[in-house]
């Protein structure tokens, strides 16, 4: 059992996940504000919220335990609810993975000299797979029938020798292709959520805790592609400039003390900068300054 050490008693318990999501996972938490301290030795990590509680565990089992109530919420894994059946509250989409902020995809890929072409041609084939729910309702949408067996890991290398096929996960594909092996189809695309247990969900308390968890997460994971600009123009280009902005809303236009200038300041996505830098230089800007943002909330 998880110690309560704050004032009120009152605690959140929360399942991390231990493995490729965990260093994903603490990095946004940090940025939302809740900065988890994590022993080598140690499955409970400090954290800088006397009301939070916390241990790390592997992905895979935090759903079953968030449905039992040995955590009020976890986060983890689409993939792993779905395939674990466990029956929680899904409170929000979090598009993060282990390496980017893409979905991981659950796929069926076969070798790259294989006959087989679509998932019809597996029937009566067999597949190895950490996923074997996932793959067996995914098989049965298609009215397939094949022979799942669960792999304990290294599945890439178990075709041809031992399976016909594999659905596994990937974010870029590079491991797949190292293997020499090629993807048919799709069996799941799979984002973080975090998720709640129902009867927490309905406590007044825990659920305004959650909520507030759940805000500055997002807003963490809007900050991560987006910077911010200032710059100063003339205030006879000002117009022009404003007028060829990209912006959330509205930019943000304000008076410099001296009064020939205007101060000027927008959020963008980061991806568009090195265009636009040089397209605000043409309408006048100068002075332009780039800079990081934490969170970003609508």
């Amino acid at each position: 059992m998880m110690r309560q050490n704050n004032k009120t008693g009152k605690a959140l318990k929360i399942g991390l996940p231990k493995g490729s999501l965990q260093d994903a996972t603490l990095k946004y938490l940090a940025k939302a504000g809740f900065v988890f301290s994590v022993n080598a030795r140690s499955y409970f990590p400090t954290v800088d919220d006397d009301e939070i509680q916390a241990i790390l565990i592997r992905a895979q089992e935090i759903a079953r335990y968030v449905e039992e109530g040995i955590f009020d919420i976890g986060l983890t894994g689409i993939d792993w609810v779905r395939e674990t059946r466990a029956d929680v509250v899904e409170v929000s989409d979090l598009m993060y993975a282990k390496a980017t902020l893409r979905p991981v995809r659950w796929v069926l890929a076969v070798p790259e000299d294989s006959p087989v072409q679509t998932v019809n041609d597996l029937q009566g084939k067999r597949i190895a797979t950490e996923v074997v729910n996932l793959t067996r309702d995914f098989l049965a949408s298609r009215g397939v029938e094949a022979d799942i067996e669960f792999s304990w890991g290294a599945t890439e290398v178990k075709t041809p020798s031992l399976v016909d096929a594999i659905v596994d996960a990937t974010e870029t594909g590079s491991s797949l292709r190292e293997n020499k092996l090629r993807v048919i189809d799709t069996v799941l695309s799979s984002t973080t959520r975090l998720i709640a247990n129902k009867s927490s969900w309905q406590d007044p308390w825990k659920r305004e805790k959650i909520e507030t968890i759940v805000l500055l997460l997002q807003g963490a994971l809007a900050a991560e592609t987006r910077v911010g600009l200032k710059m100063n123009v003339a205030r006879e280009n000002v117009d022009d400039l404003v007028r060829n902005l990209p912006a959330m809303k509205n930019p943000t236009v304000s008076h410099l003390y001296d009064d020939r200038f205007m101060a000027v300041e927008i959020i963008v996505e980061e991806k568009t900068v090195r265009e636009l830098i040089p397209q605000l230089k043409k309408l006048g800007a100068m002075d332009i300054i780039e800079y990081p943002l934490n969170k970003v909330i609508p």
